[in-house]
């Protein structure tokens, strides 16, 4: 029977999940053997591993790790992946994705964890391609993309997709100084010192007499 229900799966888009327990499939346990669609998501526990076998491409989903299902795109929300894909099968974390550079049999791991990713070539190239708003106001996209080469491994963050803030960006000129807030509270402070000069009344501070 597994093999009509893989083939049914693998035309329609789906694929097949393997698990031996310690695996839930949209808020459920999962049987062994199941078939799974775009939107499925798919969480193990701790000590558990889970298989996903697409047409072309294999993933193996490492304990304490949750993963939505797309047909050639796997979303990470949490863990870490491990991929043999011969369709370019990608992997999305937030705002950056991993892609294979070529339809050649590609093996390369995905981690996500503690708001850093991770990723690394085992064969073949991949590439990671991030897109982030630059500044609040003008609401930008600025994208970049990062070969990971065979043998190869790279680290960054997460949390390229939210707002870049002039204080959060290290290699802007004066970006804390020149920022709005920064400009306010110096106008406040120079406008204190003066009114301190200028404001009080004509006695003195320290009068003479009592």
């Amino acid at each position: 029977m597994i093999g009509p229900v893989s083939l049914w799966a693998q035309t329609t888009g789906g694929a097949l999940l393997y698990s031996e327990g310690g695996t839930w499939l949209n808020g459920n346990p999962a049987p062994d053997t199941s078939a799974i669609f775009p939107d499925a998501v798919i969480q193990t526990q701790k000590g558990h591993t889970a298989k996903i076998d697409a047409n072309g491409s294999t993933v193996m989903i490492q304990p304490e790790t949750i993963v939505q299902f797309e047909g050639d795109e796997l979303v990470l929300d949490h863990g870490w992946l491990q991929l043999n894909t011969a369709r370019q099968m990608k992997v999305r974390i937030n705002c950056v994705n991993v892609v294979p550079l070529t339809p050649d049999r590609t093996q390369y791991d995905v981690t996500d964890i503690d708001g850093k990713i991770k990723v690394v070539a085992y064969k073949n190239d991949v590439k990671i391609h991030s897109t982030a708003t630059a500044t609040r106001r003008s609401k930008q996209s600025v994208s970049s993309d990062f070969i990971v080469h065979e043998g190869e491994q790279s680290t960054r963050g997460d949390q390229c997709g939210v707002t870049v803030r002039p204080s959060e960006v290290v290699d802007a000129k004066g970006a804390i100084l020149n920022s709005l807030w920064a400009k306010s509270a110096a106008g406040a402070v120079v406008g204190t010192l003066i009114c301190l000069g200028l404001c009080h009344s004509d006695d003195p501070v320290s009068p003479s007499k009592p």
